[in-house]
Parts: structure tokens; C-alpha cells; sequence
């Protein structure tokens, strides 16, 4: 299998293939982060299936040139014997699309803009003219539109909020996600389950990173090519993602890097940082807004306005690299790789442990009660946490049914013995909702299994009433690495056409 093969995006064919097979005009609304694999998506598609189509992406230019850009490639599709003089460009925009609804009357013609945001950075009045000749021309024809960008932010003012101009228009709206982990595998055959996750737990679903790593070298070998040579793709990596929403990024940096060193809460940040509650506020808001930083409360909480919030990174990558690489640029400019990479490895169980196992184990409970193999279906999944008190890592609830799901992840060389599980029972009252009668499933993931010791005491949690008032145990499973990963694998998506 090339580097270069398309894998996954089963959905998000599907969408493209029903928006094709509808009849009349059909508007799409794509957009994602950077190199999430947007431009792929679409072009694979049109490569797959043949079709009457024009793909045209957008550049960071002025306003002329992408008219005239557009123009031409409009114009060369019309009439392929004669292409368009160099100079060649329709009067506005409005003529360009009027082009595009005269190709698109009466044969299906497939029109995709990538990039849109660039556009509409340089001239905004764009989206107004897109919704006018939308709603007098093309909206007769049988044209299937695809506008694609990569700023999120703008995306949704522009083209999805109720304010936009393209409001209630759109047939279809995909954020691309990151590929699931049970994707990975197919880009590195020759890895086992274990660093797998490694990989996973460093650069995450982004195929476009998976591309740039050798997939006959080792973990520690792509990270010592990739992320600790000098001048390195992937070390301006962060400055690129975040230039699209952030012109000074100092202070936005120093927030990312206090996330990544543990520090979840404004005051924490602000502790951290030296800067303001406020401004850590104000900061925090614009990075919920790019997508890489969310805010989460406990799972247990009623409302989602609950004052023990904490903020977290999205991005394995954003988040690896302020974790590690940033805090290690000293080593890496006076030419010390080696200690540098003997810092990450010392800390990296650790960080796989609370981050990124612990995602997967939560994605495990959600396929699992998704596909209908937990006995009870789960309403909401996440994590869960009060006020000295310790964290419970996989958390599921479904309030109707008076069900909740208790589960600690470990990440150690050694199979875990019973220590976790008698924590996780002595939480559990101070987790379980008041109200009502309850019923608990406990899960323990471990990445290499649980001992004896572990196993009986799961078998002594069903048989035992000690210290319990409004909840009892209905189940325990104990799971390993190669469970989890087996499943998620499993339950990849699969086309079928």
C-alpha cells in the first residue's frame, strides 16, 4: 500500500455520491483544519467516479486574479480545443457563475471550490453575489456546488450561521473530522497495536502527517527525523495552523503550552501564564473558536454552564508539541537530539496515559453502545471530576435508564493489579447521580491486561453490597490494548458500492 492511497471517509463519499445522484441543484458545505485531508476528499471522489466536473482552488491573491483564475478555468472547461488567453477574465463574479449555470442547465456538472476562505478574505461582497445568482440562476440548473475551506471560523459566519447570506441554502454541511484510529493500521501495516497508538498519540488522525512519516522505520526514528532535525516541516507546523485565526500568537502559545503541561482551568492559566483571568478568558474563547482548544465538563453535571470546566487540546499534534518540543527548543538548537529525545520518552507513557489512551478507551464505550454490544445504550460519554476528589478517565450515562459507567485507563509495562478498581469503587458515590436508583458497569482498560489479583476483585464487585445506598454493580469488564484496538478496527466504516 503507497503512503499516497485514500483511506476511510466512507460517510463522506456516500454524502457526495446522494448530493450527484439528486436530482436538481445541490450546495455542500465542507470545511475542516488544515491538511485534514479536505482537497482529498474531493478529488478522489471525482477521480473514482468519472463525472462532468470542474475543480478549482482558490489562492491567497488579490481579488483580480482570482477572478480572473476562476475565469479561465471556467472558460477552458467550456472550450477545451481553445483555452483562455492569459489575460482572459469575465467582467464580475456574476458573469463567471452565470457561465458556470449556463454549463449546468441541462447536464449535471459538478463545481468545486477549494479554499473558498481565501476568497472571501479578499473580497467578503463574494458570498452575497454567490447567494444572488444562487437564488435567480443556479438554483434551476443541475449544478452540485462543493465550497470548501480550511477556517473554520469563517466558514461558519460566512456560509453557515443564520446570519450568512448562504443560510438555509446548503443541502449538506461536513466538518471533516480527523481519521479514526481504526484507520491508521492500513497506513502502517508493519506497526503493532502498541505503537500504533504511539503514532496515534502523536500525530492523530491527520493523514497528511501519516504521508510524511517512514513507515519501515521505528517510533522513536520518525520522531527523531520529523519532529528533532532542524528545519523540519512539522516544527512550523503549530505557527502555520494557528496564523489562519491569529495574528500575535505569544500569548495564545503560552495558554497551549500551560494546557499541555497540565493546566486546565482559567485559574490555573492564569497562575501559569501571569496573565489576567480576562484576558485568559478572551484568549480562550478565540481558541474554542479555531477548533483546537474545547472546553469540557464532568459528564455528571446537569449543566453544561457548570463552574468546574476545564480546557483541553483537540490536536494530538498541538498538543504533543507543547507538551515536548516546545520546552525542548534549547537542546534541539544546541545540537542535542538525544537528550531530548530521552526526555520524551521518559514522560511519553505518562501523556499517552492521559491523553490519548484515554480518548481511545472513551471512543472504545461509544462504539461499543453504539453498535449495540454494551447492554445499555449510552446518551453522553466523556469524563468526570469534582473538587478534591480524583478524576475518573471514561465516564457513560443514560439518564433514562438510570445507568452509568465508571472506567480508569491505565497505560504501564506491567499488567495492572486491583489498586485502580478499588479507587474507582471508592469514587463511585461521589459520582453516581443522587437521584433515583442506579445501576454501575465499571471498565478497566489496561494496555497490557490485569492480573489475578484484578480479575477476582472484579468478580467480588457483583457479589458485594458494602457501602453502596442509591447504586449497585451490574457488570465489570477488564480490557487490554489489543481489545480495544481490535474493536475500533472493527467497527471502521466499510463501503459498500
Amino acid at each position: 500500500m503507497n503512503k499516497t492511497d485514500f483511506v476511510g471517509r466512507v460517510n463522506e463519499l456516500a454524502i457526495l455520491d446522494d448530493l450527484w445522484n439528486s436530482p436538481g441543484a445541490q450546495l455542500l458545505i465542507l470545511y475542516g483544519r488544515r491538511r485534514i485531508g479536505k482537497t482529498r476528499l474531493l478529488t478522489h471522489w471525482l477521480e473514482q467516479r468519472p463525472k462532468r466536473a470542474i475543480y478549482w482552488v482558490a489562492e491567497p491573491s488579490s481579488a483580480l486574479h482570482q477572478l480572473r483564475s476562476f475565469s479561465q478555468t471556467i472558460y477552458n472547461f467550456s472550450h477545451p480545443e481553445s483555452p483562455a488567453p492569459k489575460d482572459f477574465a469575465y467582467s464580475d463574479w456574476e458573469q463567471a457563475f452565470d457561465e458556470v449555470a449556463r454549463l449546468a442547465r441541462e447536464d449535471r456538472l459538478a463545481l468545486f471550490i477549494d479554499e473558498v476562505t481565501y476568497l472571501i478574505e479578499v473580497d467578503l461582497s463574494i458570498v452575497g453575489t454567490l447567494q444572488k445568482v444562487w437564488d435567480h440562476t443556479l438554483k434551476q440548473t443541475q449544478i452540485m456546488l462543493a465550497l470548501s475551506g480550511s477556517q473554520r471560523g469563517l466558514m461558519e459566519t460566512e456560509l453557515i450561521s443564520h446570519k450568512a447570506p448562504l443560510y438555509g441554502r446548503a443541502n449538506a454541511h461536513i466538518e471533516l473530522p480527523p481519521l479514526p484510529f481504526g484507520a491508521i493500521n492500513k497506513f502502517f501495516p508493519n506497526y503493532d497495536r502498541l505503537n500504533l497508538v504511539r503514532i496515534y498519540g502523536i500525530f492523530g488522525g491527520v493523514p497528511a502527517y501519516w504521508e510524511r512519516l517512514n513507515r519501515d522505520a521505528s517510533v522513536v526514528e520518525n520522531i527523531q527525523s520529523q519532529l528533532l532535525t532542524p528545519n523540519t516541516l512539522m516544527q512550523d507546523e503549530p505557527r502555520l495552523l494557528l496564523q489562519d485565526f491569529i495574528s500575535d500568537t505569544h500569548n495564545y502559545v503560552g495558554i497551549l503550552q500551560g494546557i499541555a503541561q497540565g493546566e486546565h482551568t482559567q485559574k490555573e492559566l492564569s497562575l501559569y501564564t501571569g496573565l489576567s483571568q480576562g484576558h485568559i478568558s478572551k484568549y480562550l474563547s478565540v481558541l474554542r473558536n479555531t477548533g483546537f482548544v474545547e472546553r469540557r465538563v464532568p459528564v455528571t453535571e446537569e449543566s453544561k454552564k457548570s463552574r468546574r470546566g476545564r480546557y483541553f487540546i483537540t490536536d494530538p499534534y498541538l498538543r504533543f508539541h507543547y507538551r515536548f518540543l516546545s520546552t525542548l527548543q534549547t537542546n534541539l538548537a544546541l545540537g542535542n537530539p538525544s537528550q531530548a529525545m530521552h526526555q520524551i520518552e521518559e514522560n511519553f507513557p505518562e501523556f499517552l496515559e492521559k491523553n490519548t489512551w484515554a480518548e481511545l478507551c472513551r471512543e472504545w464505550l461509544i462504539g461499543a453502545s453504539q453498535t449495540g454490544e454494551f447492554e445499555t445504550p449510552l446518551e453522553d460519554v466523556g469524563s468526570a471530576w469534582r473538587k478534591g476528589k480524583a478524576d475518573i478517565d471514561v465516564v457513560g450515562l443514560n439518564q433514562a435508564k438510570k445507568r452509568i459507567v465508571l472506567g480508569v485507563c491505565r497505560w504501564q509495562e506491567k499488567p495492572i493489579g486491583g489498586a485502580p478498581l478499588r479507587d474507582l469503587l471508592e469514587q463511585t458515590a461521589f459520582f453516581v447521580p443522587r437521584a433515583g436508583k442506579w445501576r454501575v458497569d465499571y471498565l478497566g482498560f489496561s494496555i497490557n491486561g490485569w492480573t489475578t489479583e484484578a480479575k477476582m476483585l472484579a468478580q467480588d464487585v457483583l457479589t458485594s453490597d458494602a457501602g453502596k445506598s442509591n447504586w449497585q454493580a451490574a457488570d465489570v469488564k477488564l480490557l487490554s490494548l489489543e481489545d480495544v484496538t481490535e474493536d475500533l478496527v472493527r467497527w471502521m466504516p466499510t463501503a459498500t458500492h
